[in-house]
């Protein structure tokens, strides 16, 4: 089992002028549309449960109006819940205090927004340092980690620019830099590449992924994009108005969509780019085809049974057999899946 780095338990938020009686009205049935026509307050989120392992990327995604971007801000308290817990470290987010929830935010959780949220006045070294001067990091000390983490995310040689000389991309890897400089512990991302161009997401996909197998760090990551959501992933967490509809692995959102909501964001997806050879592997072992690794795709791997003019293949991990594919189980594999049949082979 994975170390849980954040717990949330039993979230509920209702904006309104008496949220705990629109809590009791959920608990006992009425719907969302019902709660803001009857009683004129909005459920934001539903009794959200969520265990977010350490060092890994949970990604939380949903629709515009989801709940999505409410959920994650509860997290550091920039949004006070009406009921439930949110644990991290085994220390109750939302029961500390003042100066307890202020150190938590300079220390142990720093946020990448959307919208960069950069300070048009200041140079790019003193954005990305804007952290460590919170934190009362020596000037020098500040400095030297600022300009690292500059370097780290590719823009050297814009230290003295200010946000405003620089493209969208380039603000936010000052903004990814600045969550960095502070070391801290989680990384609370707000659809942070969503206002980016195609090209320039996925490139900063890259830098996220890059430097998240070095540092390893907490990334909660919200986005409305499933083919973001499945790249980045370590585990995905789907919400429709404001309450949990699936969670688990990618693949365990693509082969077993729980419902037709879910299976609707995951219709169009390449299933063979996506999909890995251990999520519909047998554990049989095959006698004799070429060896491919448990976490190669699909599409890869039935290229390389191609080549070997092989049905079969066996699947390894470490150099070590794990198991047997067939080329006629990858092939149903890529159909899309039909709600109520059950999962296609195995995942482990």
């Amino acid at each position: 089992m994975s170390e849980i780095k954040i717990a949330i338990k039993s979230l509920y938020k209702i904006f309104g002028s008496n949220p705990i009686d629109g809590v009791d009205r959920v608990k006992n049935g009425i719907s969302k549309q019902e709660l803001l026509d009857g009683h004129g307050h909005v459920l934001a989120l539903n009794d959200v449960d969520i265990d977010i392992p350490a060092r890994k990327i949970q990604v939380i995604m949903g629709l515009s109006g989801s709940g999505k971007s409410t959920l994650i801000r509860h997290i550091n308290r920039l949004i006070e819940p009406s009921t439930g817990e949110i644990i991290v470290d085994d220390d109750n987010v939302l029961e500390m205090s003042e100066t307890e929830l202020r150190e938590f935010r300079r220390f142990k959780a720093s946020m990448v927004f959307q919208r960069f949220a950069l300070l048009p006045h200041r140079t790019i070294t003193n954005n990305v340092a804007y952290g460590l001067a919170i934190q009362e990091v020596a000037e020098e000390e500040a400095a030297e980690r600022s300009q690292r983490w500059i370097e780290r995310v590719g823009l050297a040689g814009f230290e003295n620019h200010y946000p405003a000389q620089l493209s969208g991309g380039m603000q936010q890897r000052v903004g990814l830099a600045r969550a960095l400089a502070t070391n801290a512990e989680i990384l609370l991302m707000d659809e942070a590449f969503s206002a980016l161009d195609p090209l320039i997401r996925t490139d900063m996909q890259d830098v996220l992924l890059g430097l998240q197998e070095e540092l390893h760090k907490t990334i909660v990551f919200i986005t409305h994009d499933l083919d973001e959501a499945l790249r980045i992933g370590d585990n995905i967490a789907i919400l429709r108005d404001g309450a949990i509809v699936q969670k688990g692995s990618p693949q365990d959102i693509i082969l077993s969509p729980v419902n037709d909501y879910v299976a609707d964001f995951t219709k169009d997806i390449n299933r063979g780019r996506v999909l890995q050879v251990a999520s519909i592997m047998g554990s049989e072992q095959a006698a004799n085809g070429p060896k491919i690794e448990q976490n190669m795709v699909i599409e890869e791997a039935l290229q390389v049974l191609s080549k070997a003019s092989a049905s079969t293949a066996i699947v390894t991990h470490d150099a070590k057999t794990v198991g047997s594919i067939d080329r006629d189980k990858m092939i149903a594999a890529l159909a899309r899946p039909t709600l109520g049949k059950g999962r296609i082979g195995t995942y482990r």
